[in-house]
């Protein structure tokens, strides 16, 4: 009996550590995507044809914010005046002109296969858990790599399921298979990083569609600063009367 009781302590000790380990691979693999609390990410989204040629391309400048709130503003002609506002498991989208906010789900697309959560969220560390399961070559050249099987910890996020690879000497992210609620293999993304060698940062995100047109789209980082923004740009009826911001 008492070997049976150490047993089964070992066991969940060893789960215990198990789930920190990865909690802790989750959050080094965000600090390559967003290295703070609060900040400014300029961001462009494009999406190529399949001879590699360019479709379209647009502009967006996103307010990451602790706690879960996030507020994206669209830069481009066809859309400026435009915003998505995201505090929790809630989106809403702003038009200008009108003073009543559009309720949407992070699934909404922006552009291409870019939707309002590909570029309004970027934590795994705060969203997800999961298991380590197991060690095995990714990413082109091929490295080591971790293979984390992540499931959702709340119903906001755009992908219920994930299977991501980091590399496993310093845990940055290679690649990502982005399931949705029906467990559909919706995209596979591939990231991008300023030094292949000795990686600081993610530049880039390729996201190639499962279930439809089977485009690729870009979405490049192209500055990324601190920033905290007024609590009035995180309320959607300050937002709804279209105030300029900067």
């Amino acid at each position: 009996m008492k070997q049976w009781i150490a047993a089964a302590l070992a066991a969940l000790a060893a789960g215990l550590s198990h789930a920190q380990d990865v909690g802790a691979l989750l959050k080094a693999a965000d600090r390559y995507r967003l290295n703070g609390e609060n900040m400014q990410v300029e961001t462009q989204v494009s999406v190529m044809n399949a001879d590699g040629s360019l479709d379209k391309e647009r502009r967006y400048t996103v307010f990451a914010q602790a706690g879960h709130q996030s507020l994206v503003l669209m830069r481009s002609p066809a859309e400026r005046g435009q915003k998505v506002l995201m505090l929790g498991d809630d989106f809403w989208l702003l038009m200008p002109g009108s003073q009543r906010p559009l309720r949407i789900t992070p699934m909404q697309k922006l552009l291409g296969d870019a939707s309002t959560g590909d570029i309004a969220t970027l934590s795994w560390a705060d969203d997800y858990t999961g298991h380590l399961a197991g060690e095995e070559p990714c990413g082109e050249p091929a490295q080591p790599c971790l293979h984390l099987s992540l499931q959702a910890t709340r119903k906001g996020v755009t992908y219920q399921r994930i299977e991501l690879w980091l590399g496993k000497a310093r845990h940055e992210p290679v690649r990502a298979d982005l399931y949705v609620q029906s467990d559909k293999l919706a995209k596979q993304a591939l990231f991008v990083l300023d030094h292949p060698g000795a990686p600081t940062q993610v530049t880039a995100m390729r996201l190639r569609d499962q279930l439809a047109n089977r485009k690729e789209t870009h979405v490049r980082y192209l500055e990324r600063r601190p920033r905290s923004v007024p609590e009035s740009w995180l309320n959607p009826m300050f937002l709804a009367r279209n105030p300029a911001l900067d």
